[in-house]
């Protein structure tokens, strides 16, 4: 069976980064750790606040390193509604953590943060994607390369757990051609063929474009990806249906993308299913946190 964890390599560069938020938090001395010295604790984490569960391996990577064991009771991916929420007081134990206080302390920041960013990307991805589904689209819903650096691997980890697709992790992942590529090359037929000499039959090229006679130009040229950037709603689904009655019938293969500033509040307004994928920043860049807390349990 496998688990969102499997997705992260075993000696991967994502346990050093953790080493690195621990470094970070303490690079001297940790006069909070002498106070409470190395006494055995119980502590529990508690989730306060609906969504989506999200960040547990790398927040399990934490109290790995700081030598605590953890016991967890809900999984990664498990939706928390206000209803449980209220009818345990308004917050539930998603895990138990064992060991010397110091170290308790010196895992709580860091796994926290690590746990109420995840699961607040991936709240906000599935409720983009439940949205979309309720209003009968059936094509993909997309993050965007605007993650935070140092916290990409997480964001975009995330996004899978939400439910949505993570669209290019970086640079190397798939070409996409914008403004600046085609300023600089001279048009959009030769941004294309630069890139395809060097990318080969394995990279996607995508090309952002502002209008259906652009979008023709990348698709002629070989592009696999057509990005819509910035069209109004009525707009959007013209060209479109245009883009793909023309080519219908022909051996021309290519996915249309739509993308520029789609929100939750308007998505339902560029909805249309000749529009095989929908790109936003609003799923991970600017969203809200999920609140989670530790707290040593007090002794009986």
């Amino acid at each position: 069976m496998s688990h969102y964890a499997n997705l992260l390599p075993v000696s991967g560069k994502w346990k050093s980064d953790i080493t690195d938020y621990l470094s970070e938090d303490v690079p001297s001395f940790d006069f909070g750790g002498f106070v409470v010295g190395d006494k055995p604790e119980t502590g529990s984490l508690y989730m306060k606040a609906p969504g989506l569960i999200c960040g547990i391996p790398f927040a399990a990577e934490v109290f790995h390193q700081t030598q605590l064991k953890v016991t967890w009771h809900h999984h990664e991916g498990e939706y928390v509604t206000k209803e449980q929420l209220a009818q345990a007081g308004g917050k539930i134990v998603v895990a138990t953590v064992e060991g010397a206080a110091s170290n308790i302390l010196l895992a709580e920041r860091t796994a926290l943060n690590l746990l109420a960013r995840a699961s607040g990307v991936a709240t906000q991805s599935y409720i983009t994607k439940k949205l979309a589904d309720e209003s009968g689209y059936t094509g993909i819903i997309a993050g965007t390369r605007k993650t935070t650096p140092g916290l990409r691997q997480v964001e975009k980890y995330a996004m899978l757990v939400g439910g949505v697709d993570t669209h290019r992790y970086d640079l190397s992942s798939m070409v996409m051609l914008k403004d600046n590529h085609i300023t600089s090359t001279g048009s959009i037929t030769n941004a294309v063929a630069k890139a395809r000499s060097v990318c080969g039959f394995a990279v996607k090229v995508e090309v952002e474009v502002s209008s259906e006679q652009d979008a023709k130009e990348a698709i002629d040229a070989g592009a696999d990806v057509i990005m819509l950037d910035n069209f109004t709603g009525d707009e959007l689904r013209k060209v479109a249906q245009s883009l793909k009655t023309h080519y219908k019938g022909t051996q021309t293969k290519f996915l249309l993308e739509c993308s520029g500033g789609l929100t939750l509040q308007n998505l339902s307004n560029y909805l249309c299913n000749d529009i095989d994928i929908y790109s936003t920043s609003s799923i991970h860049q600017g969203t809200g946190i999920i609140d989670f807390s530790l707290k040593i349990n007090a002794s009986s």
